[in-house]
């Protein structure tokens, strides 16, 4: 087995300024197996990266010699994360980011994908690869054997001709895919797709990574029951973490005389939701952007801030990331405005939306979840 870039010092990569903490790491097993069963096949021309968490996988080819490398990561906090990484490294200018379509994957000859957990995500990705690779493409596709499904076989099977399983080593894997199959491909997109919310009437459209696809996840239903009646008037509002785009959508509809800002660091979440509006014919009063919390929104400028927020960081249950939103809806807010919060009861965040934005009154509280409204202290 060859070597990927002898010496790399993955020790040395960083998630920053994604959390940080000692049970989070920026590289794992899978980014080296990965490395080292693609070899010298990252030097072909054009090599394309999806699923790079931290710029592993990227900056291990670099080192080895890949230059023009396309990348696309989902996170915004991702490429952050690359970028640093590779400035530290001495590695920047290696690479380019692309969104996911046709163009980045454009003729590829190799491709080195971290398998995501979703299946309609890994659909997504590979019907791409097989209707715009290079016919001789390969693609390696790895991940942490916890993570991995039979089900993702078959998945990429529908696309190529040939899924070959490594062995484990220190429980990773990678499937090496070749041969496209032209039947798999069909005329027309095929992402995003779409569905009607019978409860709320909404069209609700998702590409293949957006978090609960087509369908309304129970923690933004229950915030969703309470919407209409008890959230303030505003002129403004703004959906943190927004995801598919349901609340944005929701509050639109609604209140046809409100604007609306929707937020999320997720590529395929911003996508989602921008189809999302447009399918519900509120796209003049939605607009979308991609961003890290609410790092682009004025301080003091929200009247209204709605959140969903995240209780997992990849694999691990952790806090770091809803305390970071908190943080940052606490910021933006205008003095008086208000975050409506639907969270998980067990997690108890109402200390922490008080030290963030301001006194904490209970809305809403089911078997499972709460909902909250904080005000912007004055």
């Amino acid at each position: 087995m060859s070597s990927a870039a002898p010496g790399f010092p993955y020790e040395r990569l960083r998630r920053w300024p994604d959390v940080e903490a000692p049970n989070l790491f920026a590289s794992d097993a899978a980014d080296r197996l990965l490395a080292d069963l693609a070899g010298e096949a990252v030097l072909a021309p054009g090599l394309v990266v999806i699923g790079d968490g931290y710029g592993a996988l990227t900056l291990a080819a670099a080192a080895r010699g890949a230059r023009g490398v396309r990348v696309h990561q989902d996170a915004l906090t991702g490429e952050h994360a690359l970028d640093a990484n590779a400035a530290a490294l001495d590695l920047a200018g290696a690479y380019e980011h692309r969104a996911l379509d046709a163009r980045l994957v454009g003729g590829a000859r190799t491709v080195l994908l971290r398998l995501p957990r979703s299946l309609d995500a890994l659909d997504e990705i590979a019907g791409l690869i097989a209707e715009h690779a290079h016919p001789e493409v390969v693609v390696f596709a790895g991940g942490m054997l916890k993570h991995m499904t039979v089900a993702m076989n078959e998945v990429l099977g529908g696309f190529f001709h040939t899924v070959e399983a490594s062995l484990a080593r220190q429980k990773a894997r990678v499937l090496t895919v070749r041969q496209p199959h032209p039947a798999a491909t069909t005329p027309g997109p095929r992402w995003p797709r779409r569905s009607r919310d019978p409860e709320s009437g909404l069209w609700i459209c998702a590409h293949g990574a957006a978090f609960a696809g087509t369908s309304v996840d129970i923690g933004t239903r229950f915030l969703l029951s309470v919407l209409d009646d008890a959230v303030p008037d505003a002129r403004t509002a703004v959906d943190l973490g927004c995801g598919t785009g349901v609340l944005a959508a929701a509050l639109a509809v609604a209140r046809p005389g409100l604007r609306v800002v929707a937020t999320d660091q997720s590529a395929a979440a911003v996508a989602s939701a921008t189809a999302t509006a447009a399918a519900n014919g509120v796209a003049d009063r939605v607009t979308v952007v991609r961003d890290d919390g609410l790092a682009s929104q004025p301080d003091a400028s929200a009247e209204l801030i709605v959140l969903n927020p995240p209780f997992h960081i990849g694999s691990a249950v952790h806090t770091g990331a809803a305390l970071r939103l908190f943080a940052d809806a606490g910021r933006a807010l205008a003095p008086g405005g208000e975050l409506w919060t639907v969270w998980n009861s067990h997690l108890g965040y109402r200390a922490a939306l008080e030290r963030s934005v301001g006194p904490t009154r209970q809305i809403a509280r089911n078997a499972k979840f709460t909902v909250t409204a904080s005000r912007k202290r004055p």
